[in-house]
């Protein structure tokens, strides 16, 4: 990438391809030595010990996809989704630690001043203080939809309201949290803002007993008239939906495509290896046609993925229109593939595939929280068909509609 401009998000950010590719190494070599190690301690505890969180920080994991400026390494985003996918094939407690702490900033920078830069974005990009995104509520449909609300008083706000499913929400420093102002409606009234873990009116419920992503903590949040500084504001009045999805859901969402992929590469890793070493009746268990075309097609599955995914990333990065529906167009056909990827590679393990001892026990439960990561797919489906429809609402000059070309590529972004 050639482009001297860095935005505020980190596009037209980029490292030298010798420097990436020995990250990729030093990364790749991680995974496979103290990441299975880490898995496995993770498995056996049911919690991310502290010590883990220490040691991705000092590797610089935590600070890989922030511009330099910001105390970052700089790598572009295509750059960074290659490392995602190698992340994802560790653990999925790993993969959730380093696509969090890697993607909050994006959406805080665009929209804070310097001494909020100085407070907040610089020490997390450095892993030294902790952003839990607070979106979703227990009692309505999507994350856009809001009804925890803010009161203001002078130089503070009083928050009211619930939040559930929030990843880290028990063990960070602070909620990167959405509200609307008291009596508004639409996008119009919502805030973003900083909340302090350990702020008054605040009754945190650890809800981190999961089927998968075992050792993430989540919590579920409950304030009463909790006092925020409104210092602590991202952005302006209104602007609080633009903080939660315009620089961070189209990335983020992307990055799940990847960690998809990077998770369906592991099962299918594990698949091969045992259907290689396994004898049935005097013979390798890859030499049967029905596990060989399972295994060729979760191949093509995966490359295809994967293909989607880099494409989605690079229209991201170069900021055209469509990366909105493309994110979602990846996210989607990647979660669909990783589905059928670990239930053949599950398959091919046969009976003892489904005992905890084998580790594509783990992989088959872990894919399954996909599925609801930024979003479901029934989402995805909404954001792709609203960016399709959408090309034919511009009028003709006789009156008419103007259908647009055949292809993703000119669909305008989109947000649920």
């Amino acid at each position: 990438m050639t482009t001297a401009a860095i935005t505020a998000d980190g596009r037209g950010s980029s490292i030298p391809e010798p420097e990436y590719l020995d990250l990729l190494a030093a990364v790749t070599a991680w995974v496979e030595g103290p990441g299975e190690e880490w898995a496995g301690l993770i498995e056996t505890t049911g919690t991310v010990p502290d010590a883990l969180w220490k040691e991705l920080r000092g590797a610089g994991f935590l600070s890989l996809a922030a511009p330099a400026n910001l105390g970052g390494r700089g790598l572009s985003f295509v750059q960074w989704m290659g490392l995602m996918e190698i992340f994802s094939r560790s653990h999925a407690s790993v993969r959730m630690i380093v696509h969090v702490v890697n993607g909050t900033w994006r959406a805080m920078n665009p929209h804070v001043d310097d001494v909020q830069r100085r407070k907040f974005i610089r020490p997390s990009v450095a892993g030294d203080l902790l952003v839990a995104f607070t979106l979703t509520e227990p009692g309505n449909g999507t994350g856009a939809d809001i009804s925890s609300s803010v009161r203001r008083a002078g130089d503070t706000y009083y928050l009211t309201g619930r939040k559930h499913l929030i990843t880290f929400g028990v063990r960070c420093d602070y909620w990167l949290l959405f509200a609307r102002l008291a009596g508004s409606t639409g996008s119009g009234g919502t805030v973003a803002l900083l909340v302090d873990r350990h702020a008054p009116g605040v009754e945190v419920e650890d809800t981190s007993d999961t089927l998968g992503v075992r050792g993430t903590d989540h919590a579920s949040l409950t304030f009463t008239d909790t006092p925020v500084p409104v210092a602590n504001r991202i952005g302006e009045e209104g602007d609080g939906l633009a903080v939660a999805l315009g620089g961070f859901l189209t990335p983020s969402r992307i990055s799940v495509a990847m960690s998809c992929v990077g998770l369906a590469q592991r099962a299918q890793q594990l698949a091969v290896s045992y259907a290689l070493e396994r004898t049935t009746f005097g013979k390798p268990l890859a030499s049967r046609q029905a596990v060989a075309f399972a295994l060729a097609e979760n191949a093509a599955d995966i490359a295809a993925a994967r293909a989607l995914t880099l494409h989605a990333a690079a229209a991201w990065q170069d900021g055209t229109a469509d990366a909105g529906s493309l994110s979602s167009m990846a996210k989607l056909t990647a979660v669909d593939m990783l589905t059928r990827v670990t239930d053949k590679a599950l398959q091919v393990h046969g009976g003892v595939g489904y005992w905890k001892t084998m580790p594509i026990e783990r992989v088959y439960r872990d894919a399954r929280a996909q599925r609801f990561e930024e979003g479901t797919n029934e989402i995805q489906k909404t954001v792709i068909a609203r960016g399709l429809l959408g090309r034919f609402q511009a009028p003709a000059p006789d009156g008419g509609r103007v259908p647009a070309p055949a292809g993703p590529g000119t669909a305008p972004a989109a947000r649920p």
